[in-house]
């Protein structure tokens, strides 16, 4: 593959696993050194990163919470140790504290809502601020916000999931416009993938039931996986993508445009129609 990316540094969050994991081989397949970090996937994180240097790039594991202020300014250090630059920011890490219906109001209570927001927005925000000092001072940067095609369908594991996910789309055009021109800040809204959050929460008999449901509702026809989505982070988060801020890009295999629509009823032949309408 061509190393377009070649000695660049990437810090991908919440990197250890899933759609993380798949954009941090990514990066590495494109000559890139990456930080994988994680907050509690410490031997997947540990065992990713002989794998990124087999692919061509490099890589270290660093712990650390992006709820956690101090946490963020340190990963951000780890990067400048070990390599004396920050190119690419992925903000990936995120949770979901409550799976809940969405018109079960009672199911979710304030501290739901803060949890989430804490990780999916203020940890994002948090991220962003450690790096920018060292993106500005060289002059570029590329952030890639992680959010959800939920945000944009009001739809997700729950009402605050979905709502932090919407908070992430607006902060994402806000630093886009607030960070330009050295840093491009833009955001991936995923659809449906199919990854072990999945079969851990549902076994694989509900995830394959998932998969058959997404393909079902989706024009594609298609359940998305991680490698699916991690092309989409890779376009922005690279230079090809030099002329994009402030884009949130959906990508979901159509899901957000709903089921194809049924088919008109058969027309009648214009001449028929000519005469009854005369």
């Amino acid at each position: 593959m061509d190393k377009k990316l070649q000695d660049q540094v990437a810090i991908v969050t919440g990197g250890a696993r899933g759609l993380g994991a798949a954009v941090a081989r990514g990066l590495a397949k494109r000559g890139a050194a990456v930080v994988v970090n994680y907050a509690r996937s410490r031997e997947a994180a540990e065992a990713l990163v002989p794998e990124l240097r087999a692919l061509g790039g490099d890589g270290i594991a660093v712990r650390g919470d992006v709820c956690a202020d101090a946490d963020c300014r340190q990963i951000a250090r780890a990067a400048i140790e070990r390599w004396g630059r920050i190119d690419i920011l992925i903000n990936n890490a995120a949770t979901t504290t409550r799976m809940a219906a969405h018109d079960d109001l009672e199911a979710l209570q304030a501290d739901d809502f803060l949890a989430s927001y804490r990780t999916n927005v203020i940890g994002a925000f948090q991220m962003i601020r450690a790096c920018q000092p060292t993106m500005k001072g060289q002059g570029y940067g590329a952030v890639v916000n992680v959010s959800s095609v939920g945000a944009i369908r009001g739809t997700g594991t729950s009402v605050s999931y979905s709502a932090s996910k919407g908070a992430l789309n607006n902060m994402t055009l806000s630093l886009a416009r607030a960070l330009g021109p050295e840093i491009r800040v833009n955001a991936v809204c995923p659809g449906f993938m199919a990854t072990q959050w999945f079969s851990d929460a549902f076994g694989q008999e509900g995830l394959n039931e998932l998969i058959g449901r997404q393909k079902l509702a989706t024009p594609l026809q298609r359940a998305g996986t991680p490698e699916d989505v991690a092309v989409s982070v890779l376009f922005l988060a690279d230079e090809g993508a030099v002329h994009n801020t402030g884009t949130i890009l959906v990508c979901d295999a159509g899901l957000q445009l709903g089921p194809k629509a049924p088919p008109l009823p058969r027309a009648k032949s214009a001449a028929k129609a000519s005469q009854e309408s005369s």
